[in-house]
């Protein structure tokens, strides 16, 4: 059996390749159940324990192992294969960095509107959270970059996956809401320097937070 055809252990591949690519306002595609809900339980128990606000790298978080094997499903050439096959493109080249953010403060400037760095190729975004039950803090796809001009939300529960090309105008972001919102972002990058900036840049941040005294600077950053 080839690395592409090793079955997933969480993620639904028919799933993934049914979400159908929209063009407007950008590429993007959505899986309501990129992970099967009878799943939720035993891989959120396993989940990493993220105490702070803003996002973290995959190296600075600690995670059981049937959340690491979600992880290694997204980092399988079959994933990746199944995004190629999506936006009809060779990421063969770029490698992954992955992302976690656990915890809103509610602060004006979280969730802001933003197209994603020149580095990142297509970015996809899983949802960790167990319930959503606000009306803000869905995540959106904007039509620019006001955040209330949007194309479509979702709520960032467990299983729900967004795709997306990212581009001069890939706009999204979120209006702000306090509380537990658990959230993977994986990038397909354009270089391996970009990856390991965004790791070292990311464990610094994850360190400063660690500090009581500067948290609290923190806290008011965009991210």
């Amino acid at each position: 059996m080839s690395e592409a055809d090793r079955p997933f252990t969480y993620l639904d591949a028919e799933a993934i390749a049914a979400a159908s690519l929209n063009h407007t306002p950008y590429d993007y595609a959505f899986a309501a159940g990129a992970i099967d809900p009878k799943y939720k339980d035993e891989v959120l128990a396993d989940a990493p324990r993220i105490p702070d606000r803003g996002s973290y790298g995959l190296p600075n978080l600690r995670r059981g192992p049937k959340f690491e094997a979600v992880i290694q499903d997204l980092l399988s050439v079959r994933f990746r294969r199944l995004i190629e096959e999506k936006f009809d493109m060779d990421l063969s080249g770029h490698p992954p960095v992955i992302l976690m953010m656990g915890n809103t403060t509610g602060h004006y400037n979280e969730g802001y509107a933003h197209p994603d760095s020149k580095h990142k190729i297509i970015t996809v975004i899983l949802g960790f959270s167990r319930e959503w039950p606000y009306e803000r803090g869905r995540l959106r796809v904007l039509n620019s970059s006001d955040r209330d001009d949007y194309a479509f939300e979702f709520a960032p529960e467990f299983g729900r996956m967004l795709m997306f090309r990212v581009c001069d105008h890939s706009w999204h972001g979120f209006l702000p809401q306090k509380g537990p919102r658990m959230s993977l972002q994986l990038c397909f990058a354009d270089n391996q320097s970009y990856v390991r900036s965004e790791y070292f840049r990311h464990g610094l941040s994850a360190f400063v937070k660690s500090v009581p005294g500067l948290r609290k600077v923190l806290e008011w950053a965009p991210k």
